[in-house]
């Protein structure tokens, strides 16, 4: 099949699954909202000239007592819900997108290697992916940030990085050794063609598309995981605006009737989560012609 009837197959299925559709436009809804935050919000939530405490705990505009431009109501320093949210959404993707780029280019590189070579090279590096597969995730991250001390959006990607290459190395391991002995490959060796060009030019373009469901399912659990530490207190520090703060702060007033404050990021947290994930599965299916579409 050429590259033109693939591309044209993908396009295609894409266009016919709506839930690929609706994922992609939630990711790119979000995307855009955290790129342009400083625009679209209605003050910095961050910036201390624009905060004051007549606003605190505001409802949204629609009850009684809610004021513009707080739409969606105020936290207990005076900062605005839908503002904040809009900050801690770049917090979120900046965090997500840094550590699959970073953990999965690592990641790519030593099963790329560890696959082709095998030997002692394969026994260590997957050995070694094996300790750190045995923790979960959260514990690695955890464990890290205790180590190199936290408060720091860097440390936290670190963090997670050094916690999450393993399941692209073992993914992309896994796919090497199925086409390492295609037809085309003991071709490329017969012709002379060097270690590097072997890997570069045919093992990695055949061997890779797997990493890219692995990926895209990551994204989501990256973002999570940010958020997930930042509510536990550990992730990043109180002057960075974080999905996951913002929950943690909310959960003290929830029996108070300020639902606004919890509800409204969980919410948000949610449909990205849930965004990424529908794209996820089309994804996962398309690459994967052994999985049977309902």
């Amino acid at each position: 099949m050429s590259e033109r009837k693939i591309k044209s197959r993908i396009l295609y299925s894409y266009l016919h699954d709506p839930s690929a559709i609706i994922g992609s436009i939630i990711l790119v809804v979000f995307i855009f909202a955290a790129v342009f935050a400083p625009w679209i919000a209605p003050q910095d939530p961050y910036d201390l000239e624009q905060l004051t405490l007549d606003h605190f705990l505001t409802p949204p505009i629609w009850m009684e007592g809610g004021t513009w431009p707080f739409l969606l109501g105020t936290d207990d320093q005076g900062r605005g819900i839908l503002s904040t949210i809009l900050y801690g959404c770049r917090t979120s993707l900046i965090v997500g997108f840094s550590v699959v780029a970073i953990a999965g280019t690592f990641g790519v590189i030593i099963g790329l290697l560890a696959g082709f070579y095998g030997g002692w090279l394969d026994i260590v590096t997957m050995r070694l992916a094996d300790t750190f597969f045995s923790f979960s995730t959260t514990f690695m991250a955890f464990l890290f940030l205790g180590i190199f001390g936290g408060a720091s959006i860097l440390v936290v990607i670190f963090a997670i990085c050094m916690a999450d290459w393993v399941r692209y190395a073992r993914t992309m391991r896994g796919s090497v050794l199925e086409v390492r002995e295609a037809s085309y490959i003991v071709a490329a060796r017969a012709t002379g063609a060097r270690d590097f060009r072997i890997l570069l030019r045919h093992l990695m373009p055949n061997a890779i598309p797997p990493v890219f469901v692995v990926l895209a399912v990551d994204l989501a659990v990256v973002i999570m995981l940010e958020a997930t530490l930042s509510f536990l207190g550990v992730g990043v520090p109180l002057t960075e605006p974080s999905l996951g703060m913002m929950i943690s702060i909310g959960k003290n007033y929830i029996y108070a009737g300020m639902w606004w404050m919890i509800v409204f990021p969980g919410a948000t947290l949610i449909l990205l989560v849930v965004g990424i994930n529908l794209f996820a599965d089309w994804l996962r299916e398309e690459l994967n012609p052994k999985i049977e579409r309902a």
